[in-house]
């Protein structure tokens, strides 16, 4: 099966770009997540970590 499969990729003009663009998308996301994660803001990271915890009781409803 996979002579079958590494015969026929051979066969596609240019298919060697694609790991190529897909480890470039993989490391460009996680990049981005890393930064994201280091530059949020701690009270940020407070109230969406306290989100499963709440019920509709504890949430102050101010109009």
């Amino acid at each position: 099966m996979l002579k079958f499969v590494k015969g026929h990729m051979e066969s596609i003009e240019g298919i060697e770009i694609y790991p190529m663009i897909s480890l470039l998308i993989f490391f460009i996301f996680f990049a981005a997540l890393f930064w994201w994660v280091f530059t949020a803001k701690k009270e940020h990271i407070k109230e969406v970590s306290n989100i499963p915890l709440e019920t509709e009781n504890d949430k102050d409803y101010t109009l």
